[in-house]
């Protein structure tokens, strides 16, 4: 029979949850880092995470299915993906990231029928009160997620090429990796970082490790009442306007606009939805994420951003390719 429905993405879709847990149990008993040093029999597997045999097979074939590890006989090996993403020692590394959804966002998913119902989040991250604590625990594992775009946007704007001084305005700056990567791209660039006062010294710590923390300066406080100082090149503003909402947001986009020198670009980080609000699923996944955890935060169509930002004064609006899990939106004070 022809175009009959079956239940075959009803039942994916039920057992959603599933791959992240296991991505979860499998980075935390290290099988991607032991599968780096040579592909392995569960056996052996078994014997040097002392995990059981009967736990691990379950996960490997799983992951198998997933085409995060391959098998050939009785012994597993990683793909690609895997040794870019899931092995501890490489820079792009977003295992922590697992741990971070199932002990931080999984547990308020799970109010979300009483979220739709009420309109009340589960969870105020955007509020420093229970926020701040949430981000210092989590920021750093994000780092690698944008880092390359951040690094392509340096090379957009030039930045190694540039013999003057660079002053970035890196705005809830979280694990400091728009700042940071910039800054390694040129000795000109110095960086004022924002965020609450507990995320800072994770911004701090990550700056000194890449060898630019002499040149990072924390601004502590809520974005909307922290002194940003006036005459910066950059403000980055890296997947925070999602949790701030339209009204915050646009004060935030006022407030950028007069701490930078004209001719000054704002770089905006986010998931973007279509015009439509019809996809990509990521960035209206994300919406919900914010509506569990949030007062007033949403993602927002590009159409929207460039609106803002021409009302706060920013010229030509543009979105830039950075092959990340969205493009970044830049805007140019006049």
């Amino acid at each position: 029979m022809k175009n009959q429905v079956t239940p075959e993405r009803v039942m994916q879709f039920a057992w959603g949850y599933a791959p992240t847990l296991v991505v979860e149990a499998a980075v935390r008993h290290g099988v991607f880092d032991l599968l780096d040093e040579s592909p392995k029999t569960v056996e052996q597997l078994a014997k040097k995470t002392g995990a059981s045999k009967r736990g691990l097979t379950a996960i490997l074939n799983v992951l198998v299915s997933l085409n995060f590890l391959s098998r050939k006989g009785d012994r597993y090996a990683l793909t690609p993906e895997s040794d870019a993403f899931l092995v501890s020692s490489r820079p792009g590394f977003l295992g922590a990231l697992y741990r971070h959804m199932s002990s931080q966002i999984i547990p308020t998913w799970l109010e979300l029928d009483k979220v739709v119902r009420t309109g009340k989040p589960a969870g105020l991250v955007n509020k420093r009160k229970q926020g701040a604590k949430f981000f210092a625990e989590f920021v750093e594992a994000l780092f690698p997620l944008s880092y390359r775009a951040a690094g392509l946007l340096g090379e957009h704007l030039k930045i190694s090429s540039t013999k003057k001084p660079i002053g970035v305005l890196d705005i809830a700056a979280g694990s400091g990796v728009w700042g940071i990567a910039l800054a390694e791209q040129s000795p000109h660039v110095s960086i004022s970082a924002v965020d609450w006062p507990e995320v800072l010294k994770v911004t701090k710590r990550v700056a000194r490790r890449r060898g630019v923390g002499n040149r990072l300066k924390g601004i502590p406080g809520d974005l909307l009442e922290a002194d940003f100082g006036k005459g910066h090149s950059v403000a980055t503003l890296g997947h925070i306007l999602h949790s701030e909402g339209p009204k915050r947001s646009q004060q935030l986009l006022r407030k950028v606009f007069k701490s930078l020198t004209p001719g000054g670009a704002i770089v905006i980080a986010e998931f973007v939805p279509n015009d439509q609000r019809t996809g990509p699923p990521n960035a209206l996944i994300f919406a919900v994420n914010m509506l569990v955890n949030t007062t007033e935060g949403d993602t927002f169509t590009f159409a929207e951003m460039s609106q803002w930002l021409r009302s706060a004064g920013f010229r030509n609006p543009r979105q830039l390719d950075v092959g990340g899990v969205s493009p970044l939106i830049l805007a140019t004070k006049p």
